[in-house]
């Protein structure tokens, strides 16, 4: 490939984490199971639990606060008032800034606090010490970035975690993974054993600015012949943000603690059957060729960027898109079916300006360089 891989896929996972866009999603009730023959029992309301939201409205806080107000529960929002001020306008909203004007947070008490902002463990360590004495429980929003390699098909979360010989650099955008994973060691001395760590992979679904999902819904409801990465039987993992979101108030309700890797589907899927799958759910108007990876590498087709969520699967690597998510499925995550993700997205995208449209779908490859591609391999000998 033309660029680090790890480089542009760290890059990737920061800006969508960061990506400023409101979207909307319903929290799920949890019922008890029945035998035939008996009736449903209801499931008990969740004990009320007010939450404070370090941001909230991105492209994740706004999945986070929907559901955590379905569920009845009360959230107050902290951030600088500058992304979508206007989402949410009868929750409680607090302005500051997490770089020293913390004010704003001293001498409250929340049951809960959300963390989806935290990038820097400086500043992880300022707001979760200033809120140790006043809240139980602190969810952090991390990211499977923290991982030094995914050469280890299944590996849990004891996979070691990326490192950076000076902590007090602060560039995130070259060491997005290691100052996550010092961040979630900020949080877990201010607060130990009270801490849920959550690393998702890649966010996808409505709202996702990022344009790191959106080609294939967006290429696939095109029709036509569409190309398609490697052999279609490498692994790959995902989470709609609204299943996330919802996960997450269900963490909180229940209390849960430790490291957890927030991604699926629960049981392992293939590329295959992600576009198979997607293509079926958009009226199956799409052709699909899959062109093989060192043939992809060869005509400068980018796994990842130019072919999104895929990456061929070799080296450091090779366990990529297999990292175990049992903690997290125990814990209470489910996924909607990943169809239902791609027509969410593709009727999203249609609300959008034109302007804003043309963002979230400027990652993929584009339609010159796809029919390019598609010749050579026709053609090759």
């Amino acid at each position: 490939m033309t660029i680090d891989r790890r480089t542009f896929l760290l890059g990737s996972l920061a800006a969508g984490a960061a990506g400023a866009a409101a979207a909307c999603g319903a929290g799920t009730d949890r019922g008890s199971a029945t035998s035939p023959g008996e009736k449903p029992v209801a499931a008990a309301p969740p004990a009320r639990k007010s939450i404070l939201v370090l941001g909230g409205t991105g492209f994740l806080g706004p999945h986070v606060v929907t559901s955590a107000l379905a569920r009845g529960h009360t959230v107050t929002l902290f951030n600088r008032g500058k992304t979508h001020p206007g989402l949410f306008p009868d929750v409680e909203k607090l302005l500051g800034d997490r770089d020293g004007h913390l004010e704003a947070l001293a001498n409250r008490k929340w049951d809960a606090v959300v963390d989806p902002s935290g990038y820097v463990p400086r500043l992880v360590k300022m707001s979760a010490e200033l809120l140790a004495p006043n809240v139980g429980h602190y969810v952090f929003v991390s990211t499977i970035s923290v991982y030094a390699k995914y050469d280890v098909v299944g590996a849990d979360e004891s996979l070691a975690v990326a490192t950076i010989a000076d902590p007090t650099n602060e560039d995130v955008k070259a060491n997005y993974g290691a100052l996550k994973a010092l961040s979630e060691q900020a949080a877990e001395a201010a607060m130990p054993g009270r801490v849920a760590n959550v690393r998702p992979g890649l966010i996808i679904g409505p709202g996702d600015p990022s344009g790191r999902f959106t080609h294939w819904p967006t290429r696939l409801a095109e029709g036509g012949e569409v190309l398609a990465p490697g052999d279609g039987q490498t692994k790959v993992q995902y989470i709609d943000g609204r299943d996330l979101g919802a996960w997450i108030v269900r963490v909180i309700e229940d209390r849960t603690v430790g490291t957890m890797n927030a991604l699926g589907p629960e049981k392992p899927v293939t590329m295959k059957q992600v576009l198979d799958t997607c293509n079926h759910a958009l009226g199956d108007k799409a052709r699909l060729t899959w062109v093989d990876a060192d043939f992809l590498d060869k005509q400068g087709v980018e796994g990842w960027s130019e072919m999104p969520m895929w990456l061929d699967p070799k080296g450091d690597y090779a366990g990529f898109g297999t990292l175990s998510n049992a903690r997290a499925v125990k814990a209470g995550l489910s996924f909607r079916p990943i169809g239902d993700t791609a027509k969410d997205t593709l009727a999203w995208l249609e609300t959008l300006p034109e302007d804003q449209r043309a963002k979230a779908r400027s990652t993929g490859i584009k339609p010159d360089k796809e029919a390019k591609v598609l010749a050579a391999w026709k053609a090759r000998t």
